[in-house]
């Protein structure tokens, strides 16, 4: 796992992908920064950070969609799926390489949480809680996207299938408002990652939606694990 995590995570910036994605997060940041924050001369930094989701579902796309579609597209697939390292290192080896790439990312966005600082107060805990809801939001659409992507022929198709995903999924919990069934409505403001966000975006810890997030992400990286296992085992690739 350590060797396709090294590989994968070097290769982000060996290529422009790692730094097209910090650039272009790091631009609309700014943007929002400066529309919300500077323009109206506000210290909210909870509120920043909630302007923020639509940009972060935007983005993960970038990340996801090379980790397995490249190597499919390049019909080099074969050779992480036969490597000497479970499916399950595999997958968690590139996740974690792209949840990195996005935890630095979201590092260097604190350059705005320091401005407020200077010229306003920023409180350290409403800075934790927001900045975990945050980065816990954005490292599940990650993990859904590396999901979709398992079933995208290349880095195209993968990460406008990663991007239809985190729209619906963030869309979820106002379809939950008006379908009709109780039932499907539940259903679907559980696994809204908007709701479970909320909580952060007020300022309170919720432990409930800490441990949501943690096992959406594994949820959806052993769904991961188990379509490259079945795509293996019909392709003939099986050890």
């Amino acid at each position: 796992m350590g060797t396709i995590f090294r590989r994968d995570f070097l290769a982000f910036y060996r290529t422009p992908v790692g730094y097209v994605f910090a650039g272009a997060f790091l631009t609309l940041a700014g943007l929002i920064f400066y529309l919300y924050n500077l323009q109206n001369l506000s210290g909210d930094l909870l509120g920043f950070l909630s302007q923020m989701t639509l940009m972060s579902m935007l983005l993960c796309p970038l990340l996801s969609m090379r980790l397995l579609c490249e190597e499919r597209q390049k019909g080099t697939e074969q050779l992480p799926l036969t490597a000497p390292v479970s499916l399950a290192g595999v997958i968690t080896g590139k996740y974690l390489a792209a949840a990195c790439v996005m935890l630095i990312t979201i590092l260097l966005s604190n350059v705005y949480t320091l401005i407020i600082a200077i010229y306003g107060r920023v409180y350290f805990g409403e800075w934790l809680v927001g900045y975990l809801g945050f980065t816990l939001q954005s490292l599940s659409f990650l993990a859904l996207d590396l999901l979709v992507s398992c079933f995208a022929k290349n880095q195209m198709t993968g990460a406008i299938a990663g991007f239809a995903a985190n729209f619906f999924l963030w869309m979820v919990d106002l379809l939950a408002a008006h379908v009709p069934m109780a039932w499907l409505s539940a259903a679907l403001s559980f696994v809204s990652l908007y709701d479970r966000y909320e909580p952060f975006l007020l300022g309170q810890l919720s432990p409930a939606c800490v441990v949501f997030f943690l096992s959406f992400i594994a949820v959806c990286l052993v769904g991961a694990v188990r379509v490259l296992d079945a795509r293996r085992f019909s392709e003939g690739g099986g050890r």
